[in-house]
């Protein structure tokens, strides 16, 4: 559905049982067969399928268009809602392509949504009238895929080592103080890539992390670009990585290192003001740590940074997705410079890959996570892998390619 093609649609919001064991796994209450979407972490969250509405968009536009186009939806709707929590009522469901150029992004809003916040969960149900919610059964467990081939993309890792060695060349003659490099695998299967026991994998290996399906692009990214909730907005910023051994002294060892290594808080200072500069226009007040702490994954040890702020009146979660993306951690510093190069020298096209994806709900509220640990159905059997590391002056090619790898752990590992 377009612009020109908006109607009122009617959503009403029931309270369900948290306690009940349908609900223990939302993942698994998604239908087969049908358009499924899902933001799920820690067993919580929300989880949708059929389509009620959606626009699609492009260009640098795209977030604008579609912000738009939602609240002129919300505002022409009937919508009952007793429970009143984030991600009740409408709710949209979106993904945005990375870069202005053209490429489209998506804002959805699914014919049934079901939500669970700590003790408070719902169900959702959107169309032209009213409709009482489906019967909510856990499906049976869906076939995993089979016999899947990976290989390179665009490039291979010779080629991928030639162009970072290019950007490091660059930031030491001063262009620039950072620029995020990314790749892309293709993965191939002998049969039907059933979306759903992709997403339980992930969701099962790594419960910290958002778990994620918007329009065939899914994945599980450990990092928040931002939540807005009754006001108060939260950043998550994520720069500087070093994988761990398993091994418990030793990986403590590695974790004081990543936090006293030069060039991993270089990065991870950037992204952190990248983030902060972007969000104070739009906040009465904030807070941004001084020193990042490491958050441990479990193939990956990150720097992370959580900034918070009290949003303006009338600035949605969207609107502030939007003011923030491209981040450092995605683009490099100063930005604009970094997407120039990115575009000049990275030699693929990005797509939706490490652009914003998540939800929002009719009053602002919403989570929107970066598109990373991430991959895109190109038809039923074939995704492309994404992976992607920051790049600075003391970087070392084989080293990125060895983060790039790592990266691409968690969807190797759920597609394998």
């Amino acid at each position: 559905m377009d612009e020109s093609e908006q109607r009122s649609l009617v959503a009403t919001t029931v309270a369900l049982d948290a306690g009940s064991e349908t609900l223990d796994d939302l993942l698994a209450l998604l239908p087969a067969r049908r358009r499924v979407l899902s933001w799920v972490r820690h067993g919580e969250g929300l989880v949708g399928w059929g389509t009620a509405a959606e626009i699609r968009t492009s260009g640098p536009e795209r977030f604008a268009h579609a912000a738009k186009w939602f609240e002129e939806l919300a505002a022409v709707s009937t919508v009952s809602d007793p429970v009143g929590e984030p991600g009740t009522g409408l709710v949209g469901f979106g993904s945005f392509a990375f870069a202005d150029l053209p490429g489209f992004s998506v804002l959805k809003v699914p014919a049934v949504v079901v939500g669970k916040r700590g003790d408070v969960a719902w169900v959702t149900t959107v169309g032209p009238a009213a409709a009482p919610p489906p019967p909510l059964t856990p499906m049976p467990e869906p076939e995993a895929p089979r016999d899947v081939v990976f290989a390179d993309a665009y490039v291979d890792g010779e080629h991928w080592m030639r162009i970072v060695a290019d950007a490091v060349a660059r930031l030491q003659d001063g262009d620039l103080d950072k620029v995020v490099l990314a790749r892309d695998l293709l993965a191939a299967a002998s049969a039907p890539i059933d979306i759903r026991a992709v997403l339980r994998r992930l969701a099962a290996a790594y419960p910290t992390c958002w778990t994620f399906h918007v329009d065939d692009l899914f994945g599980a990214t450990p990092e928040l670009l931002v939540r807005r909730e009754r006001g108060l907005v939260t950043s998550r910023v994520l720069a500087g990585t070093i994988w761990p051994t398993g091994e418990e002294n030793l990986d403590h060892a590695l974790a004081a290192s990543l936090a006293e290594s030069s060039k991993n808080l270089e990065e991870h200072e950037y992204a952190a003001r990248s983030v902060a500069d972007a969000l104070e226009p739009h906040c009465s007040s904030m807070n941004v740590p001084d020193a990042p702490f490491v958050l441990k994954l479990p193939n990956v040890m990150h720097l992370a940074t959580d900034i918070t702020g009290v949003a303006s009146d009338g600035v949605s979660s969207l609107d502030l997705a939007a003011a923030l993306h491209p981040s450092a951690a995605v683009g490099g510093t100063p930005r604009e410079d970094a997407v120039e190069l990115i575009s000049e020298i990275e030699s693929m096209e990005r797509a939706r890959y490490a652009g914003p994806v998540g939800w929002m709900d009719a009053t602002g509220d919403g989570e929107w996570g970066i598109a990373l640990r991430t991959a895109e159905m190109i038809d039923d059997r074939t995704a492309r892998l994404f992976a992607g590391c920051g790049i600075v002056a003391s970087s070392d090619p084989a080293t990125e390619l060895a983060e790039t790898q790592a990266k691409f752990v968690p969807i190797r590992d759920a597609l394998s």
